[in-house]
């Protein structure tokens, strides 16, 4: 038996943790905030902002009246479970609004949850009904 044979005992030694030494010696689980950029300037606080954003704001599905005239037969009663059936919206949630683009010369009862003036009237005008629903 010599120096070069001598070892310390099973668990006796280990090397020392290193603590606050930044995120490269603690890779795991380690995340950079989302838009961190090393220090520089965030580019979404180094970009102006303008204007305001309603979050509250309600939005629409538009369907124009040309449409539904070339989609449905004379007498029908569109709702918007219909609408989606047909394709002519998407989503779930959305609120519909019909517009008066077009000409609309059938008599449709269409139930909305909002409509243009002139959707209106040219809906009446052609014999049919405009009925506002609300969720």
């Amino acid at each position: 038996m010599d120096l070069s044979n001598l070892k310390p005992a099973a668990g006796s030694k280990h090397s020392k943790k290193r603590v606050g030494r930044g995120h490269g010696q603690s890779r795991s689980g380690y995340k950079f905030k989302r838009g961190f950029e090393g220090g520089q300037m965030p580019l979404h606080r180094r970009v102006p902002k303008r204007g305001f954003h309603n979050p509250f704001r309600t939005e629409y599905a538009v369907v124009n009246l040309d449409t539904l005239a070339e989609r449905f037969d004379a007498g029908t009663v569109v709702t918007p479970e219909l609408l989606r059936e047909r394709g002519l919206i998407h989503g779930r949630g959305n609120r519909i609004k019909v517009l008066a683009r077009g000409d609309f010369a059938k008599k449709l009862t269409v139930r909305a949850h909002k409509f243009s003036g002139k959707a209106a009237e040219k809906i009446a005008a052609a014999g049919g009904a405009a009925e506002a629903i609300s969720d």
